[in-house]
């Protein structure tokens, strides 16, 4: 399972990606998680199962929809688990966004 962080620069999101890595490890889930830079989502995002916003690139989102077909999974992170650094909750939407489109 790819999924692919995507914020301003990739720098923030960081964090975020560590402890969905812990999250996942935690429950032996093998997920390959990283952050980008918005720029970057399309060479990135194609071999992604879902792409995660960051909330300070919401505005995004049609864009980026737009950018890819209908079934591949993009949602935006929820601002308060975002602030919080919630990778387990994170992670726990980026998994039913992927089964959602399945």
């Amino acid at each position: 399972m790819k999924i692919l962080l995507v914020c301003s620069a990739g720098m923030s999101t960081s964090l975020l990606v560590e402890r969905m890595l812990t999250a996942a490890k935690e429950r032996q889930l093998n997920v390959d998680i990283e952050a980008r830079p918005i720029a970057d989502t399309v060479q990135y995002g194609q071999d992604a199962d879902a792409i995660m916003l960051g909330p300070q690139v919401r505005f995004q989102e049609e864009h980026i929809r737009s950018l890819f077909d209908e079934n591949k999974p993009i949602a935006v992170i929820d601002m308060k688990d975002y602030g919080m650094m919630n990778g387990k909750k994170v992670l726990d939407e980026a998994i039913q966004l992927i089964e959602s489109k399945k």
